[in-house]
């Protein structure tokens, strides 16, 4: 098989495409996967960089979220049969044409989802509504601000607060992607560079958010406490795209009542596993209903992995990359 290897720590340029030994067998338990469709997203890149919270050593192959066609069960395996169409977490890495992987980290394809749209469907949405559901305590009729709005994650949680009934606001950096936010479904779409609370607040009558929705960090984190309703707000925490995590001025938290939540997905899955399944059957159920679908702004062929990776880095994609091939 081919497959993408990162061959040391780096930027994009450590990817290269080589000829691997396909993989042995699936053992009990397991499935193999012909995978068509990757996922890229900028977990890759700080795998490859070697600076994300978990630490693969190199030569691996990336990639964490894939799709494609089963062409091999193992013992044991009760829920799949080969020709079955399955979204997956492969074990030995995404970026190449096969894979193996655990049966519980596969999920069916759901009636009307292409391919690629599967790839990346499971990191985004479950993040989202893990965060607002569940962590974020969301309830219809509340003001949600989030930020990165046209990313993988962002474009999810538009798609999950809208259809639970909240009023939205994005953040994002061009008017692109502000046009496409607004397809998504929010209300508004502002640019999140410099102060941004006074058109928070205007848009809300003067109240402020209930929900701040916040992969950046950095100081977007900071004006975002401004910018919470007087009483109650829960502000979530997802990552750090902005730069260094923020430091909390916990004098606003404390006056207005206010939680600050972080949210992991991969915590979920480690820790509560039957919340995490219960999460993707209930998604899986409403992407069936056509009511959630993956925007996917960008595809390339394997060939052209790094240039995906680049992509990420330069924020060229809106909603999700893929791979495909």
């Amino acid at each position: 098989m081919k497959a993408v290897i990162c061959e040391r720590f780096g930027g994009p340029e450590v990817l290269a495409l080589r000829d691997m030994p396909d993989p042995p067998p699936p053992g009990a338990g397991e499935v193999q996967v012909r995978i068509t469709a990757r996922g890229v997203q900028y977990t890759d890149v700080l795998m490859t960089a070697g600076t994300y919270q978990t630490k693969k050593e190199p030569p691996f192959i990336p990639g964490s979220e894939a799709a494609g066609e089963i062409v091999a069960v193992g013992a044991s395996v009760s829920r799949f049969k080969v020709g079955d169409k399955v979204m997956c977490r492969p074990a030995s890495g995404a970026f190449a044409e096969l894979a193996n992987g655990r049966e519980h980290t596969c999920d069916p394809v759901p009636a009307g989802m292409s391919i690629e749209e599967a790839a990346v469907f499971r990191g985004g949405f479950t993040t989202a509504y893990y965060a607002l559901l569940q962590r974020g305590r969301m309830k219809p009729g509340e003001w949600v601000l989030i930020h990165g709005a046209a990313g993988g994650i962002g474009i999810a949680a538009i798609q999950i607060a809208k259809l639970f009934g909240a009023k939205v606001i994005a953040t994002a950096a061009t008017e692109e992607k502000r046009r496409v936010c607004l397809e998504q479904g929010a209300d508004h779409a502002i640019d999140y560079h410099g102060k941004f609370r006074d058109t928070v607040k205007e848009l809300t009558g003067g109240r402020g958010v209930d929900i701040v929705y916040d992969p950046i960090g950095a100081e977007v984190f900071d004006e975002s406490t401004r910018c919470l309703a007087p009483w109650g707000g829960r502000l979530l925490i997802l990552g750090f795209l902005g730069g260094p995590p923020a430091l909390a001025k916990t004098n606003h938290l404390l006056v207005k009542g206010a939680d600050a939540i972080g949210v992991w997905i991969g915590g979920l899955g480690m820790n509560e596993p039957e919340q995490a399944a219960a999460n993707m059957r209930e998604l899986l159920r409403l992407a069936g209903e056509g009511k959630l679908r993956p925007y996917i702004s960008h595809r390339f062929p394997l060939e052209r992995a790094a240039d995906a990776l680049q992509a990420v880095i330069d924020r060229k994609i809106i909603g999700k990359g893929v791979i495909v091939g």
